[in-house]
Order: C-alpha cells, then structure tokens, then sequence
C-alpha cells in the first residue's frame, strides 16, 4: 500500500516546491492538492464538516501552478489534484493543463476529480448543482477524446465543439489516471463507467473491505476488471493499527492530510508520519 499525502496549497503557508521535496525524501508516495478556485462570501452552502469554513479554503493556489512547482521540485514523487472541481472548469483549458503537466513532469499526475459542495461557488462559473454530475461526465469525456485523438469532437448536452487539434498528448497512455471522488453508489457507478480508479474519503460508517468488495462488484456487473480500479482513500488516518484494515482489505493509496500549520510543525508531522510509509510499501 502506498502512502501519499494531500494539502491545501496556501499563499500563507509552507511553499509547495519545499513540501514536495520534503516528502519525496522522506519516501512518501504522492502530494495531492486541493482546489476551490475562490470562495463565496454567502454561506448559504454550510461548510459539510460543520461550523465556520477554514481560513484555508479561501486562500488556495491553483492546483495546476501548484503542481508545477512541485514537480520541478522533484524526481518520483506522484502528483496530483485532490480533487479537481470539473464543474468549475473549461474542458478544453483543463485537458491542456492536465496534458502540459503530464509531460512536463515526465508521467507523474494524477487527475482526481470531483462535482463540488459549494452551490454559490459552482454556480459563479455557470454551473448548476442539479446536474453538476451530467457536466462533470461530459467532460471527462470530451477531455479523453482531446487527449487521445489527433483530431478530436465532442457533441453533448453540456459540451459541444468539431473538429480541434490540442496538444500536447500526455505522457502517460492514453492518459493520466482518472480518479472520481465521493462515497455513494451513484459515485462507484460512475468510476465503473468512465474514470480510472476511486478517491472515497473515510467518512462514518465507512469501512475499507466493504469498499472494495462495493467496487469490485459494481466492476464486475459492469464487464470491467476490478484490478484495474484501484482505491486511494484521502484523509486516512495516520495511525498503525488504523492503517493495517486499509492495507489488508487491497487498499492501493491512503493519504495522509498535511495541516494548516507552520513550515516547521508540518516537517515535524512528516517526520512523524514517516515511518507509516515505510512498514506499508
């Protein structure tokens, strides 16, 4: 099982290309950044965890640029969006993104996506929260058709263009790994169908061999292989003996949250973490 470690890249807080260096020495497997491309002063969204939104999620880089410094950083360590709010984001600039990065880091992203929580937030980029999903499924399929044709179309309801030529192509073939956040069986429904692998988070009543034995099924009734559907689970727990049920139910990635706090406090929380990374490779 590998372990990775995910973190809100803020302009107040540890700098990216540090932290990936960090991680990369200390073995860790991957860095994942989240992504709120700005932050509705309304509340009428609540915050899912409940109280007052963190200071963090207003003040987040771009994951992209993010990623970039991290990868310039670095020589191994994964990269990638935890998660990519699709809704809020043009296909056509995001597959060139995700392309650009691909090569650049020579094969190291990863694409986690997600539909989003925040109405307001969603609906500034004329989004709706009803069919945020539909949006989202089209355009994953309109970037896989740019990632993967020399001469790409796309003709849905919510994506529509002829004939265009994008590159570059990704490094990785025939693109870098489709990962789709959530929990629900709406959500495993949608990995099957088009996306690469799960990124559920380990909320209540959440349990690692049930998970994969919901995936493995949905796969299996859906004519795909389950092994080609690996689960990384983001904001695992950072403990031994809570890590062992991940491993041995056939977790592929856990990650590990990198908190809102100073440089030197989050390289001692790695420096503590360490040792999870080794005793599961």
């Amino acid at each position: 099982m590998l372990v990775g470690a995910f973190y809100f890249p803020t302009d107040y807080g540890i700098a990216i290309d540090e932290l990936a260096r960090a991680l990369e020495e200390r073995g860790f497997d991957s860095l994942f950044v989240c992504e709120h491309t700005h932050i509705p002063v309304s509340r009428r969204s609540p915050y899912p965890s409940g109280g007052e939104l963190p200071k963090r999620y207003l003040h987040t880089h771009d994951p992209f640029v993010a990623l970039a410094f991290a990868a310039a950083a670095t020589r191994t360590l994964k990269l990638g969006t935890g998660i990519a709010l699709i809704p809020q984001r043009d296909p056509i600039i995001t597959a060139k993104a995700v392309a650009s990065l691909d090569q650049l880091s020579d094969g190291r992203f990863i694409f986690a996506i997600g539909g989003g929580w925040n109405v307001e937030e969603m609906e500034n980029h004329g989004a709706r929260y009803e069919t945020r999903f539909q949006l989202l499924r089209e355009r994953v399929l309109a970037m896989k058709a740019l990632w993967t044709q020399e001469e790409a179309e796309f003709h849905g309801r919510f994506v529509n263009f002829d004939r265009v030529w994008l590159y570059p192509k990704p490094k990785q073939k025939p693109h870098p790994p489709i990962l789709l956040g959530g929990e629900t069986d709406y959500t495993v429904r949608r990995v099957v169908e088009f996306c690469d692998g799960w990124f559920p988070r380990p909320r209540t009543g959440w349990e690692p061999k049930s998970a994969v034995a919901r995936l493995r099924e949905a796969a299996i009734a859906a004519g795909r292989d389950p092994a080609t559907l690996p689960i990384t689970v983001f904001n695992a727990p950072a403990d031994r003996a809570a890590l062992a049920p991940y491993r041995e139910a056939g977790i592929a990635r856990v990650l590990l949250e990198v908190p809102d706090l100073s440089r030197d406090e989050i390289l001692r929380r790695l420096d503590k973490n360490a040792p999870l990374v080794a005793e599961n490779r």
